[in-house]
């Protein structure tokens, strides 16, 4: 992929993380020809899927398969392995990408056991980032690939629970952090994460009783669909929205049927106008009554909970299945966090207008599969640092965003959780097309970097106020 490069040298760019995001984002840098240096704060790459990370950010439990299958998380330069089942362990997926970081020769350009403790634009527009050690480097461009399921959303309610309660990525199994067995647990929330857990801790010899409370109703989806994963079944990125979300919802409602049929509360919405939940276990816990369900937490007291409908029970232990903020810890400036709304509009998820020189991967919440979308968006940030795809207009990619946004998101209901919701279908083919529309806008132009390289050599760096 290096030949076509501008004879200029390429601009050095800054990785923070070497997870699936940002392990795949040096490769295709590498490719380009683009040096860097990525920086992981752990003793190994994986990020959220490395069980037990010493680092404290992986959400993994002992239990956990991932819910995309095999066929559609595979990354397109190094398949899955042939014996995989459909849907495959962690421990598997872990493997996988040490395998790849070690066949792309990736592992000796990370450094592992450092942290980026602060990332601020100077008043030249090179990237300071200070780093653990203490050491400040200069980089022309930087990639943001920390992640955004390691910072724990933890309700809050009037009064106090005498008991254990923790958020889910604290979780490990029945018997870590706290013995499960004969215990009364609540788990709130009805996302993936919460149907693994409740479908778990509901097994007989394990919790005496377990409710799942919520503040509405969801539509549970199957992992398999007439023996195949459901996820095979997507449809292609050509097929009209619209008619594409009926014919879905149609055969998703003669699968699986109505919740309330289930002892779960009726939907507020139509199935895929919220991020699905998918469980190939959940609704049969339920349907035994090994799961049962109450409505959002209207207090604690003491050793009891009380409900919105005011049913109070005994607890034991309350597991939050709540989500994750979107963090960055190593921004201090305003204009580069997102809102309280978690949105933070990005062109194609990735570039901020009028910041050339800064990249976020995988910042988005992607139908099937979040493991090789920055594989996917790393096309785009390559080919554009090493002179090969220019971007539009300032102007012109704010529209794009606004486009993009509603295409993405505008049949789900108006919630935190779906601000950054993308189709990872029609993401892919949009992206294939603005590769194309920039790399003649590149040729046009000469192939001029549109990021020089200025910060080698450079010393003391001047902060922008």
């Amino acid at each position: 992929m290096a030949t076509g490069i501008p004879q200029a040298r390429p601009p050095k760019a800054c990785v923070i993380g070497a997870g699936c995001s940002g392990f795949t984002t040096i490769k295709r840098l590498k490719d380009y020809g683009v040096p860097y240096d990525c920086f992981e704060m752990s003793d190994e790459i994986g990020g959220n899927w490395y069980y037990k990370n010493p680092n404290g950010m992986s959400a993994c439990y002992e239990s956990l398969h991932i819910d995309t299958s095999k066929w559609r998380l595979a990354f397109e330069d190094f398949p899955v392995p042939k014996d995989w089942p459909d849907f495959p362990h962690h421990a598997q997926l872990f493997q996988y990408f040490k395998d790849y970081v070690d066949h792309f020769g990736l592992r000796p350009t990370i450094t592992f056991n450092t942290r980026v403790e602060k990332a601020r634009r100077t008043a030249d527009g090179l990237w300071a980032v200070t780093l653990s050690s203490g050491e400040t480097r200069l980089y022309d461009v930087l990639f943001v690939c920390n992640g955004h399921h390691w910072d724990p959303r933890v309700p809050e309610y009037p009064g106090e629970f005498d008991g254990p309660a923790f958020h889910a990525h604290a979780y490990c199994d029945p018997f870590a952090p706290i013995d499960m067995r004969g215990k009364n647990v609540v788990v709130v929330g009805m996302g993936n994460s919460a149907m693994d857990i409740a479908s778990e801790l509901s097994q007989r010899p394990i919790a005496k009783n377990l409710w799942v409370s919520a503040r509405r109703g969801v539509w549970v989806f199957p992992k398999y669909l007439n023996g195949k994963p459901a996820d095979k079944s997507a449809l292609p990125a050509w097929v009209p929205r619209k008619l594409g979300l009926a014919l879905s919802r149609s055969v998703l409602k003669k699968t699986i049927g109505r919740m309330e049929d289930y002892g779960l509360p009726k939907p507020d919405h139509e199935p895929l106008e919220a991020h699905p939940s998918v469980s190939g276990e959940f609704l049969t816990r339920a349907g035994c009554g090994d799961i049962k369900f109450k409505p959002a937490i209207k207090a604690l007291e003491g050793k009891r909970v009380r409900f919105t409908d005011d049913s109070v029970e005994d607890v034991d232990a309350i597991i939050f299945a709540t989500g994750y903020k979107i963090s960055f810890p190593f921004f201090d400036d305003p204009a580069l966090l997102p809102d309280a709304d978690h949105r933070l509009p990005l062109f194609k998820r990735m570039m901020k207008p009028g910041v050339p020189n800064l990249f976020f991967m995988g910042l988005a919440q992607p139908l099937p599969t979040l493991v090789n979308f920055a594989e996917q968006q790393a096309k785009l940030a390559a080919a554009y640092l090493a002179g090969r795809y220019a971007p539009p207009p300032r102007a012109e990619m704010e529209k794009i965003i606004a486009k993009d946004e509603q295409r993405h998101t505008g049949h789900f209901y108006e919630s935190a959780r779906h601000t950054i919701q993308v189709d990872f279908n029609v993401y892919c083919a949009d992206l294939k097309k603005e590769i194309a529309k920039g790399e003649a806008r590149a040729r046009s132009q000469g192939g001029t970097l549109p990021v020089p390289a200025r910060a080698e050599g450079k010393a003391e760096p001047l902060l922008a106020s």
